[in-house]
């Protein structure tokens, strides 16, 4: 009974010291389709978002660009977790410690002007010894996303 109780106290203690992480790989099957636009999240694996908001809510985005429109629609929201795809695995990490790529030759999703986000360094840098870009930092890619919507609604 003892060992039990050991058992769930550390089930819950990894649970949640992941963030939701282990939680939000399920998110294709629980968010197929773009909130925003309604793109298959599956066929755009490498690039999809998910928006878990303080109420509970969650929101699946197929890329940057459209978690940035929905993060606007409800900026009176909070935020409780903002995930994206590392291109390479697909695996989902937290938005704000991933490495950012900016520009480059590979066509990105629903933008003019791709942003990739990277597990590791070593990926962003390999991406941009092959296809070109930057490396710069979460806030920077999201003015970025932000920019390019404004220029695009004017």
């Amino acid at each position: 009974m003892k060992l039990k109780f050991i058992i769930v106290i550390q089930t819950l203690a990894l649970l949640c010291s992941t963030g939701g992480n282990v939680l939000a790989q399920d998110d294709i099957n629980d968010h197929r389709s773009c909130g925003n636009c309604g793109m298959d999240r599956k066929a755009y694996g490498f690039s999809r978002m998910l928006v878990q908001y303080e109420d509970g809510a969650v929101v699946g985005a197929c890329s940057l660009h459209c978690a940035v429109v929905e993060l606007d629609a409800n900026a009176g929201r909070t935020v409780k977790f903002l995930f994206v795809a590392d291109r390479d695995t697909r695996t989902l990490l937290e938005a704000d410690k991933a490495t950012w790529v900016v520009g480059g030759r590979k066509r990105g999703v629903m933008t003019e002007q791709p942003t990739w986000a990277f597990q590791s360094k070593e990926g962003a840098e390999a991406f941009i010894k092959a296809y070109g870009g930057k490396i710069v930092t979460w806030a920077e890619a999201l003015a970025a996303s932000r920019d390019e919507i404004a220029l695009k609604s004017r």
